[in-house]
């Protein structure tokens, strides 16, 4: 073996590098190894194969020994890393073999301490390159025992560049990817990246790369290029020709993923013409496979099939089953669409054997998707008769658990950013269930799929990824084969425990959720039927992926709520907009709505376009007041009937009609879908030809889902005697009073409305903080995030906070960020960034509370824990409803034990805002009218009606003389929350 003094084979001299020459054996075995890296990094893979050849042939003409047969074992190693290179997958077989046969053979040769750590790296790197061989050809159980057989050799390695560590790491997350398991990939890959070395020059492009190809898979095109464009800086400071060139292949691929098909085709065939030309047939077939599918969207039929065929082949004499069948899959399709029926049943049942005997569960659900979508297109082009019926059900036993399943991917996903965008790429699979229900005219079907969707996923505080099962897009028929590599959470050491600052990075990044409880059929407590039962056990059996959380929740608690007749409205985004309905209180009955996709967008997009934007600042605002809908009352009434035409059923209104006739006024809950959350449903102009509104015939309630309601409910006791905490227009460290983040009511004491409202409170019982006259409870100063803790944990009945909120931007898909300015510096500890000398307490904070701070952190709710209602009224502090998953600042506080909290819809405008813009005088305060209400509505025993009742009254006079201090851009945006 090597040593400190010696080379093993050849003149002695010492192993030092010289030229770029690592002195190990002598010469020519030196020389030629270096000659052969340069040839692997300038993509000559045949020629640094030729050289390694060279050497090994006289290698095995050398007297045999230890050391000599080292020497082949090394040799062996880097041929089998250009044999992989290349994809010659049976080429590398043969050699890794080999290698490790020789590796075996000196073990236990005597050898020196570094001819011992040289022949560590050689296994390693073995075992490494067997791993991926093994992966590459499908066989992905016995590649991650390769993993695992190389982590128990690698504490004896001495690794300080972090080399052998980060390639193990790398091989682990390309065994997720293969498996589909994007969210553990990504999780791994983010983590091996920052504590990777710059030092390990090979492994940071791929790692790179690595995550390109996983955000380009789940909907992130932008962040996919920058990792592209990372990736290919650190492979030109290499030189590594061929890692660039690759890179054409995975940009096709995002390109191809984000609709950009014609830069795809190009960018497919230039790389496709690169592989040819250095004989990577591997590479080379999956460009083949994706310039098929291609072919086909364009309508080349023939050229897709010679492509088809061409992959299909190469993929088969590599041994790459997975790829393979991946073809397969796509070949399906093309048979399909030409009319043959056998074939492309054939081809996808052999595509699924092959998914289903290498445990990739999340391919054998794009083939039950695939064969849904057959079938649902069949049915659209052929009379089934007497076996329609039978024919849905078919393609709903396919379709309806792998939608299930994809959609439940997502929460793999450490960050909502990317769960929202994986949303995306598998609502088009229930969009699918949906047509299928409705086409079934199947309402319990359509109720249970509403009710699962709207039960919304739970928050999981511990620090460890949730272990789940893959699944995949299966959006597109493109599988997106060898463009992967990945394996079972049961089998990958858990999620990959981090140490240290790694740790607390990744902890912080967003929330962590998990799959949606259970949702009994029932508002009775005890056994039932669960929603979707048979679908869920049909999804976890098929797809090895956990669907709903064990614990079951009733679709709708109506305990306390018999004092008057209610309905539960629920509305969920399926392409259409679908409305169930269901009352109680006295009232029976039950009914399904769908609102065609069209128009629901026609009509929102109306809405958004009366209301300021969070964005638009000061412009956006004298927008609404000149121009917008809710302005000016004609136009609004227009809006109003525009809004119901596209989002409410005439027979719901005909049975509120008849129950108000017969019981009274009822309670209408409403969860809405984020397309909808914006929408002020207490408007809606009901009746066609007259100016009735809903709120003239029921009040109104927004619901959250159901997954937020808290496991352990306020004490009964702080209800009833606890003080009432108000934070009043706070003021922000660094902000002027006439700044952004500045006041919002104006100078403490100059609003005597809002006066008499604090004197009525200290009137009544405690306040919190404890001020001698009403103008001391404004623009505080002390009034931060570890003051508001103390107050809640001694317990409060009722908390107020008037002030800024600014909102998580839609597109982000992070209600989290959302925040409140309290009186917080940038010193003091948090989630949220701080913004020049303060930091704002975010939804994040009020549920993560400590937890990824500190080792002994606490949960939010223990550390602000909200009491029986809340109201806050800021800039859009109830849009969390908005998003996919409704984790903000209204959520947050019913998830930390709030019964009721008032928020507000859209961007408020302020009393000062009315004054310059609408040139109302001073006295009139419009902003402080509708605290006054909310506050009112808060010590009332019934908030909802007591609010209802004042927004009718401002309803009254706005239709009666139309001014601007009675329009609904004010007071409609206010809405109570409730689970």
């Amino acid at each position: 073996m090597p040593d400190e003094d010696e080379s093993a084979v050849g003149d002695g001299v010492d192993p030092t590098t010289d030229h770029g020459v690592t002195r190990l054996y002598g010469e020519p075995f030196d020389s030629g190894f270096a000659q052969a890296e340069r040839l692997h990094l300038a993509a000559d893979l045949a020629g640094a194969v030729a050289v390694y050849e060279e050497l090994l042939a006289l290698a095995e003409s050398v007297e045999d020994s230890p050391d000599v047969r080292f020497l082949r074992a090394h040799l062996l190693a880097d041929m089998t890393s250009v044999h992989l290179a290349a994809t010659d997958l049976a080429g590398a077989e043969d050699t890794n073999k080999r290698s490790r046969a020789l590796l075996d053979d000196t073990a236990s040769a005597p050898m020196g301490p570094r001819g011992r750590q040289l022949w560590l790296e050689v296994l390693l790197r073995t075992l490494i390159a067997g791993a991926d061989l093994l992966r590459r050809t499908g066989r992905l159980g016995e590649a991650l025992a390769c993993l695992d057989e190389a982590a128990v050799r690698l504490p004896e390695f001495d690794d300080p560049d972090g080399l052998r560590t980060s390639e193990l790491g790398l091989n682990r997350v390309h065994l997720l990817m293969d498996r589909g398991e994007w969210g553990a990939a990504e999780d791994q890959a983010s983590a091996l990246l920052a504590t990777t070395p710059a030092t390990a020059v090979e492994t940071v492009p791929r790692l790179l790369v690595a995550l390109g190809l996983i955000c380009s898979s789940t909907g992130r095109f932008d962040l996919a290029e920058d990792y592209f464009a990372r990736a290919e800086d650190h492979f030109r400071a290499i030189g590594d020709t061929g890692g660039q060139r690759t890179l054409l292949a995975h940009r096709a691929y995002a390109a191809m993923q984000r609709g950009e098909l014609d830069l795809a085709e190009r960018l497919f065939a230039e790389a496709s013409a690169f592989f040819e030309r250095q004989r990577w047939f591997g590479d080379l077939a999956v460009c083949e496979q994706a310039r098929a599918f291609l072919a086909g969207r364009r309508g080349d039929a023939l050229g897709a099939e010679e492509l088809l065929a061409a992959s299909l082949a190469r993929f088969e004499r590599l041994g790459a089953s997975i790829a393979a069948a991946d073809t397969m899959l796509l070949g399906a399709q093309h048979a399909y669409d030409r009319g043959d029926i056998d074939e492309m049943k054939r081809l996808a049942q052999s595509a699924r054997d092959v998914y289903q005997e290498r445990e990739i569960y999340e391919r054998c659900a794009q083939v039950d998707l695939m064969l849904a979508r057959t079938l649902e297109d069949n049915l659209n082009r052929t009379d089934h008769g007497d076996h329609e019926r039978q024919s849905i059900d078919t393609a709903l036993s396919f379709a309806l658990p792998a939608a299930l399943a994809l959609e439940a991917a997502r929460y793999d996903f450490a960050t909502a950013h990317a769960r929202s965008q994986w949303l995306e790429l598998a609502n088009e699979a229930m969009q699918l269930v949906f047509r299928l229900a409705t086409r079934r005219q199947d309402q319990g079907l359509l109720f249970e799929l509403a009710e699962h969707r709207c039960a919304g996923a739970s928050l999981a505080l511990d620090r460890t990824p949730p272990a789940a099962e893959p699944v995949e897009d299966p959006a597109s028929v493109f599988p997106s084969a060898a463009m992967k590599s990945y394996a079972h959470h049961e089998h990958t050491e858990g999620a990959m425990t981090l140490g240290g600052v790694a740790a607390e990075a990744a902890a912080s990044v967003g929330l962590r959720v998990a799959p949606p409880p259970k949702v009994r059929m029932s508002a009775q407590s005890g056994p039932g039927r669960v929603a979707l039962q048979e679908y869920i056990a049909a999804a976890e059996f098929r797809y090895h992926r956990r669907i709903a959380h064990e614990e079951a929740v009733p679709f709708w608690i109506t305990d306390d709520l018999t004092s008057r007749p209610v309905v539960q409205v629920r509305l969920a985004d399926a392409g259409d907009l679908f409305m169930t309905w269901t009352w109680a209180g006295g009232a029976r009955g039950f009914g399904t709505g769908q609102g065609p996709c069209a128009e629901v967008d026609r009509a929102v997009r109306e809405l958004t376009d009366a209301l300021p934007g969070a964005g638009d600042g000061a412009e956006g605002m004298r927008r609404t007041f000149d121009e917008g809908a809710l302005a000016e009352h004609g136009s609004e009434r227009r809006l109003a009937r525009t809004l119901a035409e596209a989002l409410w059923p005439e027979q719901l209104t005909a049975q509120i009609r008849q129950v108000a006739e017969q019981a009274g006024r009822p309670l209408v809950r409403i969860q809405p879908s984020p397309r909808v959350a914006q929408v002020p449903w207490e408007l809606l102009a009901v009746d066609d030809g007259t100016d009735v509104r809903l709120i003239d015939l029921a009040d109104v309630v927004t619901t959250a889902p159901a997954s937020l309601r808290p496991a352990e409910p306020t004490p009964a006791t702080a209800q009833n005697t606890g003080p009432v905490v108000l934070v009043l227009d706070p003021r922000v460290p660094g902000f002027r009073a006439d700044s952004p983040l500045g006041s919002v009511l104006g100078p403490p004491g100059s609003d005597p409305e809002l006066s008499a409202l604090v004197q009525a409170r200290l009137d009544a019982g405690a306040v919190v903080p404890s001020v001698a006259t009403p103008a001391d409870a404004f623009r505080r100063t002390d009034l931060d995030r570890n003051w508001l803790s103390g107050v809640l944990r001694k317990g409060a009945r009722r908390l107020m906070y008037v002030g800024h909120v600014s909102g998580a931007p839609v597109e982000g898909g992070q209600s989290e960020d959302g925040a409140l300015h309290l009186c917080c510096d940038a010193g003091t500890s948090g989630l949220a960034e701080p913004l020049r000398t303060h930091r704002p307490l975010s939804a994040k904070d009020l549920l993560l509370g400590s937890l990824p701070l500190r080792a002994d952190g606490e949960p939010g709710a223990r550390i602000w824990p909200a009491p029986p209602r809340v109201a806050l009224i800021g800039c859009e502090s109830g849009g969390d409803l908005r998003f996919a998953e409704s984790f903000g600042l209204a959520t947050a506080m019913l998830h930390n034990g709030a019964e009721l909290v008032t928020a507000t819809r859209w961007v408020l405008p302020t009393s000062f805002a009315f004054h310059r813009l609408a040139q109302l005088p001073q006295s009139i305060r419009p902003l402080s009218e509708a605290i006054v209400a909310v506050d009112t509505a808060h010590e009332d025993e019934d908030p909802v009606r007591s609010l209802g009742g004042w927004q009718r009254e401002q309803l009254d006079r706005w239709r009666a003389d139309g001014r601007i201090e009675h329009s609904p851009l004010l007071w409609a945006a206010m809405t109570c929350i409730m689970v």
